[in-house]
Parts: structure tokens; C-alpha cells; sequence
């Protein structure tokens, strides 16, 4: 009886717009679906930054070498920021850390995939942070406190990726006819993966029904989708880039453009731990993790210290 009547309150908020808090009571399932939903997006975070910062060191110039390393610095403070909020609802950073290192857990799939040529990076910003805006300015109002607060900051952020990416492939659209292929293959390697970053369709997603039910998600993933066609292919027009999809085109009754789906086979492929770069991406974060073990050792060592010192003084 008092089980429903938490119940009857948790939905009388999120039917009032209300924000859920560490200290409310939740449903187990709720709390579940946002460990699962928030960890895979921290990990995105850190899984993100490998395919950019190998070219760190090659950036073409100082300034974009600059610009490249703080954008990499930025995916390291958001997931953080995810990870912090996903320790709010009783999960352990060790327990999600061993999960990403073990295979476990899931992330974005886009990030098993390769940077070929400096364009990849246009390509990256420019497309793959397109699509997580695209995905995240509806959590900077999801239901749960922690998740929206550290959303706000993320997509601002994130928005400056996203002009960082797009200011490189106009300058190489606009370059050399070497430069401007270069961003058209980029292009043409990066489009179906950037679009398969929404998720499956909404008839195949197993989570999609409790995610608007309980306000986590506002959009489902065919909306985003949508919404992510509509705002690409007017900016692919102006670099005087070619859709690598031939059956994109304007449709005037639904006001947006038909497209062709991802393969979804491959998508599948990709999550299961069988694309490109899988086995590379967590070979990277296991070594990273190894080699920082030290650093954490002395600073739980340093903090184990100062607690003697204030507890004896």
C-alpha cells in the first residue's frame, strides 16, 4: 500500500513536469533504465576522445592542434560529469569503469569506426556531434535532476564541437580539389554510422517505450533522425558536398527529407563488439586505465591521510 502511494507520487510528478531527485523514491525500473542510459553515455564520452586524439599530434596547425586538444579535453570532463550522475543512483564508478573495460557495457557504436585523414575530424564534429546535440538537447529536460543539470553544460559544449568540426569542412570543401575530396570521402565513410547513432528504428528499440514513459527521452529515435536529415543535407548543399545517399530528397508533404535507412545489420555487427576499431578502443582504455593505477593509488593514499590527520586533530 505505502509502494503505491510512492508510486502515485512519482507519476504525479512527472505528469507535472517535476524533476526527480537522488532523495525521491523511484521505481527499481526507472532507476535501472538510467544507470543503463547514463553509463553508456559516459562512456561514449571517454570511448570518444581515442578516435580524435591520435591526431592530436598531426593536427595541419597550431591553432588546430589547440582547438582539437581542448575539444578532447571537454569529452574527459563530460564523462565525468555522466558518471557522477549515474553514482547518484547507487552504482559505484569502479562497477561502471569495469564494466566499459570488460565489454560488458555498451557505447556508441560511431566511435568503432576509423579517422582516416584530417577531414574525419571536420566529419567528426560536424556530423557525429550534430547527431549527439541532436540527441542531447532533449536531456538537458529529462526527468532525472542529475542527468538535466549535467546535460546543460554538455550541450554547450558540445555545440562548439559541432562548429569546430563544420568550420574544418568548409575549409577543405573550399580548399584544393584534393582538400574537397578528401571531405567528400569523409562524408561518404561517415553519414550512415552518424545516422545510426539515434538508435534502431522506434519499432525495433526495446527501451524506447519506457523512456518516454517516464520523461527520460522527449523524441523518439526516428524523430531525432528525422530532425538530424533535415539540419545535414542544407549544409552538405552548401560545401558543394554530395549525400552519399541517392534517395535523399525533399518531401513536401511530411516538410522534410526522405532518406534511406542505415544497415542495420551492420549496427547490430558494430554493438555486439565486431566493428572496425572495437577491439582497439577497449584495448586503449584497458592500457590507460593500467598505466593510471598508480595515480589513483596515491591519491586514495594522500585522502586516506588527511582523514587520519582531521579525525586525530
Amino acid at each position: 500500500m505505502e509502494n503505491n502511494k510512492f508510486e502515485s507520487q512519482f507519476e504525479a510528478k512527472l505528469a507535472n513536469n517535476d524533476v526527480i531527485e537522488p532523495k525521491d523514491w523511484m521505481p527499481e525500473n526507472y532507476r535501472k533504465h538510467l544507470i543503463r542510459q547514463i553509463s553508456q553515455h559516459a562512456h561514449s564520452e571517454i570511448v570518444g576522445m581515442l578516435p580524435e586524439g591520435n591526431w592530436i599530434t598531426r593536427a595541419p596547425s597550431l591553432r588546430s592542434k589547440v582547438v582539437l586538444l581542448a575539444k578532447v579535453q571537454d569529452e574527459g570532463g563530460h564523462g565525468l560529469y555522466l558518471y557522477t550522475a549515474a553514482e547518484t543512483l547507487g552504482v559505484s564508478r569502479d562497477e561502471l569503469l569495469d564494466n566499459l573495460l570488460t565489454g560488458k557495457a555498451k557505447y556508441s557504436s560511431i566511435f568503432n569506426y576509423p579517422t582516416l585523414t584530417w577531414a574525419d575530424m571536420g566529419a567528426v564534429g560536424w556530423l557525429v556531434d550534430g547527431a549527439a546535440i541532436m540527441n542531447q538537447v532533449m536531456l538537458q529536460r529529462t526527468s532525472y535532476g542529475p542527468y538535466s543539470r549535467a546535460m546543460i553544460r554538455i550541450c554547450k559544449e558540445e555545440s562548439f564541437h559541432q562548429r569546430q568540426g563544420y568550420e574544418i569542412m568548409t575549409r577543405m570543401a573550399f580548399g584544393t580539389p584534393e582538400q574537397k575530396a578528401m571531405a567528400q570521402d569523409a562524408l561518404n565513410r561517415w553519414w550512415f554510422p552518424s545516422m545510426m547513432m539515434f538508435g534502431p528504428p522506434d519499432a525495433e528499440s526495446p527501451n524506447s517505450e519506457n523512456a518516454l514513459k517516464w520523461r527520460i527521452k522527449r523524441e523518439t529515435n526516428d524523430q531525432l533522425r528525422q530532425k538530424f536529415v533535415n539540419q545535414t543535407v542544407p549544409q552538405a548543399e552548401y560545401l558543394g558536398l554530395t549525400m552519399p545517399d541517392p534517395n535523399i530528397k525533399w518531401n513536401e508533404a511530411k516538410k522534410g527529407y526522405d532518406y534511406s535507412d542505415p544497415d542495420w545489420t551492420e549496427f547490430k555487427n558494430v554493438i555486439s563488439g565486431n566493428g572496425p576499431c572495437n577491439k582497439e578502443r577497449l584495448a586503449a582504455r584497458n592500457k590507460a586505465h593500467n598505466d593510471g593505477a598508480w595515480v589513483r593509488e596515491a591519491a586514495n593514499a594522500f585522502a586516506k591521510k588527511r582523514k587520519e590527520v582531521y579525525e586525530a586533530a
